[in-house]
């Protein structure tokens, strides 16, 4: 890749997983995928209500970006109350906490992904 192609840009990015997930798998593989995917796509609705973008989701982990680091942030706030009342609702068979970090960085973007410092 010749230097001059790199595409950098500055950019807010967001981090997400569960805390304690390989315990919450060790219980309960099923429940806890269930879980996990329902979860993931309140995040990434409420990720889109902020104009971000989820730009990968493996395993428990999701990384989305920002262009404003205050959307970045207020996302991160709903998107813990969101999980918390989701937590809260009766019959819920699994309840997750996620761990969510914002970092402000420059970054490089190719083919669609994103590599950095910045991108935890």
């Amino acid at each position: 890749m010749n230097y001059k192609d790199i595409k950098r840009k500055l950019t807010a990015i967001l981090s997400a997983d569960v805390e304690g997930y390989s315990r919450l798998m060790g219980q309960d593989e099923v429940s806890t995928i269930r879980t996990l995917k329902r979860y993931k796509d309140v995040i990434t609705k409420i990720v889109l209500n902020y104009r971000g973008r989820v730009m990968d989701a493996p395993g428990d982990d999701l990384l989305a970006e920002f262009v404003s680091v205050v959307n970045a942030v207020q996302c991160a706030g709903e998107i813990q109350c969101e999980i918390a009342e989701c937590n809260d609702k009766p019959g819920q068979e699994c309840k997750m906490r996620f761990r969510i970090g914002v970092n402000l960085g420059d970054i490089v973007e190719e083919d669609g992904r994103i590599y950095a410092d910045g991108v935890t």
